[in-house]
């Protein structure tokens, strides 16, 4: 069965806790960006240690591959 995005979208993602979320690990990125930690196209993300997307504290972020960190449960 193929996703609906627009109801996937419209059911989940434009919840505004959601959009707080997804705003704040768009900071997370910036803020590593900022230091030189992590650049456009290298292949890393931002993780939260704490899987708490709003806690953009620097002890609880941390770069690591892409596939190591969308594999984590």
């Amino acid at each position: 069965m193929a996703r609906d995005y627009k109801d996937e979208y419209e059911s989940y993602h434009s919840r505004p806790d959601q959009k707080k979320n997804r705003a704040m690990r768009n900071a997370a990125r910036r803020s590593m960006a900022k230091k030189g930690a992590v650049s456009k196209g290298d292949g890393k993300d931002v993780d939260h240690k704490n899987g708490n997307p709003r806690d953009n504290s620097p002890r609880n972020l941390v770069i690591m591959s892409m596939s190591r960190n969308r594999s984590k449960k």
